[in-house]
């Protein structure tokens, strides 16, 4: 009886979250070979030591070798030593500054003390390419880059667009791709892992391994992940990373920061959860049955007990909940008066924008709102139609084209639900004017006021 598992229960688990294959056909040809001779798969993912902390960006790769690991492949966790010293390209539009060995070797330290709070250490690979590239000399080096043409190099979309923008392009820069792919060749590498932008470095390492009589890795890639703002990559230069290292609390408090559209990408790419699980919280929530709050509450527990354990993510998770409201109800909000002509809308304004959203005012008494759209009522907030972004404006949360963007980002709660309309609908059947003042709960990202609507 083979010691792994049937290739499709495998695929189901390695397909998770993966954007695309080189190629499916061959990954289950070389598992089902490996069922035969009981010969786990070599597979490896290089990481290149330029900060020394990892954040949950890098970790969609280490949770895909996880995978592997978890079904009895050999995983190898490369330590990119000698490629820092030429620095990946991927993304750059200008040459990167070059690190010191010094802080190269230190970041590496850093990288392996912080690897295996996901890996298994007893079972991973650990290796660095300096062990075989820096013993390259000149002739070894000519002898690799024979295998290819400036002309491919200038295929990779950084590249060109550096050449036909007329930018520098450093000759050692062109090296890189190739060095990795030499890395697949030393470590005779069955599947190589990265991110989809990293395509035209793994595809060098199939290439190279042909000419050195191998057999082609198969090629994983997984999606970029997104960093707190939704929209760029993760990375601690954009302020808009997680660290794995960063203390409960604060790595509790990020996640919840997160729009309720990226909420479910951090499902599928930092949890365990099957796919139809994660489809079926989404379900809840589009139902009714869940709030997002709570699932974006659940989705950060399970992140950081990953890191500190379960009885850390517990007590943040607390303490969280406690500490919001007590902000709210001891004062320690801002509050913030806003006069309700600043921020109504009319009626009719409102719907043109909304139109098409079956669900939109279905709780409102429309003849009530067509008066209060006519400025025939004068309430204290007690009904209306609000425009959001010029009430994030009069709180002072953001300029009206910063929260126009961070609406559509959804990045806007109100009372703790997500605002992903640019109208804010106050519900309910007119009352006096000299009724108390409508107070909201107004969080854009990390800040909140309350809002005093009079």
């Amino acid at each position: 009886m083979s010691q792994f598992l049937p290739v499709d229960e495998q695929m189901d688990l390695l397909e998770k979250g993966a954007a695309e294959i080189v190629r499916v056909s061959d990954l289950r040809e070389r598992l089902d070979d490996s069922r035969k001779t009981g010969r786990p798969l070599r597979v490896k993912a290089g990481f290149d030591p330029t900060a020394p902390d990892l954040h949950l960006g890098h970790t969609v790769l280490m949770r895909k070798l996880r995978h592997f690991q978890q079904l009895g492949h050999q995983v190898i966790f490369l330590i990119g030593d000698f490629t820092s010293l030429i620095g990946d390209p991927t993304g750059r539009n200008v040459t990167r500054k070059p690190l010191t060995l010094e802080q190269i070797q230190k970041n590496a330290e850093t990288y392996k003390a912080q690897v295996f709070k996901i890996l298994d250490e007893a079972k991973t690979e650990v290796r660095y390419n300096s062990e075989w590239l820096g013993k390259l000399d000149y002739e070894g080096t000519i002898r690799v880059t024979s295998h290819f043409t400036v002309s491919q190099m200038l295929e990779r979309d950084e590249f060109h667009k550096r050449f036909q923008a007329e930018q520098p392009i450093s000759l050692h820069e062109l090296l890189y791709p190739v060095m990795q792919g030499y890395d697949s060749v030393a470590l005779e590498c069955d599947v190589e892992l990265g991110g989809t932008d990293q395509k035209f470095n793994l595809q060098c390492g199939r290439d190279l391994q042909r000419h050195y009589g191998q057999k082609p890795q198969i090629i994983l890639m997984t999606p970029i992940l997104e960093g707190l703002d939704g929209v760029q990559k993760m990375s601690k230069s954009l302020n808009n990373a997680i660290g794995i290292n960063e203390p409960p609390a604060e790595m509790y408090g990020k996640l919840m920061s997160i729009s309720d559209q990226l909420m479910w990408k951090y499902y599928v790419f930092l949890t365990d959860l099957r796919l139809s699980e994660v489809a079926g919280l989404e379900l809840e929530v589009a139902n009714g049955k869940l709030h997002p709050m709570e699932a974006k509450k659940s989705l950060a527990r399970t992140i950081v007990a990953g890191f500190h354990g379960e009885e850390a993510a517990q007590a943040v998770d607390e303490n969280w909940a406690r500490m919001f409201q007590q902000k709210i109800v001891a004062g320690d909000v801002e509050s913030v008066s806003v006069e309700v002509g600043k921020i109504r809308v009319g009626f009719s304004e409102s719907v043109k924008e909304e139109q098409g959203k079956q669900d939109f005012f279905q709780a409102q008494d429309e003849e009530v709102n067509r008066r209060v759209g006519r400025g025939e009522f004068r309430y204290s907030g007690a009904v209306g139609v609000y425009s959001v972004v010029k009430l994030i404006r009069e709180l002072g949360l953001a300029s009206a084209t910063e929260a126009a963007k961070l609406i559509k980002a959804g990045a806007v709660s109100i009372d703790g639900e997500k605002q992903a309309s640019p109208y804010y609908v106050r519900t309910g059947m007119p009352g006096p004017a000299e009724s108390a003042p409508l107070q909201l709960a107004v969080r854009v990202g990390k800040r909140a006021k309350i809002a005093v609507i009079s």
